[in-house]
């Protein structure tokens, strides 16, 4: 009798979802119309791992975008632990820009996949950038009242660069530099 193969552990299974996340983003990243076929080879997993963690390739974008919003807000309050406020929001602003180049290619999808609806990470969202805006502003280095509705419009301005472009990265970097200029305290 042949020994039923064994189910993968809990762990082989967060594994595989972990490599297919990385795999998406960075084939995403660098193509936007990556197949999934392409992210499963990426993973190193087959294509029916791939679908049985995300049985859509809007699943998996909407995964993705959950997963990489919520390390955004999780990295703000642990910045400002190791460095001073102004500082912290720089680095958290240069981690927004790789995001962006992550968004610039997902973005109908995401939007699509709300429905026009409340995105349910807008206000933890939103929330990280007032904690950065209000430790700069007790220190002295930021300005004080700054609307962080604001500061996520301004940087919004990251989700339409074009990543394929050649100076895509010095832009985002000239751009975080106005929104950091103008939110520094005089």
């Amino acid at each position: 009798m042949n020994p039923q193969p064994s189910k993968p552990t809990r762990k082989d299974a967060r594994d595989n979802r972990d490599r297919i996340l990385a795999a998406a983003r960075a084939e995403l990243s660098a193509a936007t119309s990556a197949s999934l076929s392409a992210i499963a080879r990426t993973a190193g997993v087959g294509i029916g791992t791939l679908y049985r963690h995300f049985p859509t390739r809007e699943a998996l974008i909407m995964e993705l975008y959950r997963h990489d919003l919520q390390h955004l807000i999780d990295l703000a309050p642990e910045l400002l632990r190791t460095h001073p406020p102004l500082v912290a929001l720089r680095r958290w602003f240069d981690e927004v820009a790789r995001y962006g180049r992550l968004k610039f290619g997902v973005s109908e999808v995401v939007h699509a996949a709300m429905g026009g609806g409340t995105d349910p990470m807008y206000e933890p969202f939103v929330r990280a950038i007032a904690v950065l805006l209000d430790a700069g502003a007790a220190d002295g280095t930021l300005k004080l009242e700054v609307d962080p509705e604001d500061v996520l419009l301004q940087l919004s301005v990251l989700w339409r660069i074009d990543p394929a472009r050649g100076d895509a990265q010095a832009r985002a970097a000239r751009i975080l530099e106005l929104v950091v200029d103008g939110l520094r305290a005089r």
